[in-house]
């Protein structure tokens, strides 16, 4: 019999952690997370599963995959981080960043651009070239993945 101090059901997974019990059920589906046993056909969790699953959000915010994420947790659910991953995503970030913010830049440029035609102004004509280059190489990145 399980504790219930220790334990909660899938309902009450759900609302603590505020995601769908089928998210819970994949996330188990996927080696995410683990239940501990059933109450009938319920699932039963152990309590600690919600800061597990705090940690799974904090990962897809970051934009960690579920593999990748998956890959951080020891066998007992304990978190096995590799800190070269969270250094080298921290660094695709400052590039994403970077990008949007030129990105950004180059929009409000155009927007209060003097030409009467935003196409004949030089640095719209810049902007369409660095983003169509970008967009190029993201394109060939997803293509090898």
């Amino acid at each position: 019999m399980h504790n219930n101090r220790e334990t909660l059901d899938i309902r009450a997974v759900s609302k603590l952690s505020g995601l769908p019990s089928s998210t819970l059920r994949y996330y188990e589906e996927k080696g995410l997370i683990k239940s501990c046993g059933r109450r009938g056909i319920t699932r039963i969790f152990k309590a600690t599963v919600v800061e597990q699953l705090s940690l799974i959000s904090l990962g897809r915010y970051a934009g960690f995959s579920l593999n990748e994420i998956g890959e951080m947790f020891a066998s007992n659910g304990n978190p096995s981080i590799d800190r070269e991953q969270l250094l080298n995503r921290a660094d695709d970030l400052d590039k994403n960043i970077r990008r949007l913010e030129a990105m950004r830049d180059g929009l409000r440029h155009v927007a209060h651009c003097p030409e009467d035609n935003q196409l004949e102004c030089p640095n719209f004509q810049n902007l369409i070239k660095k983003a169509s280059k970008l967009q190029h190489q993201e394109d060939r990145k997803a293509k090898r993945r």
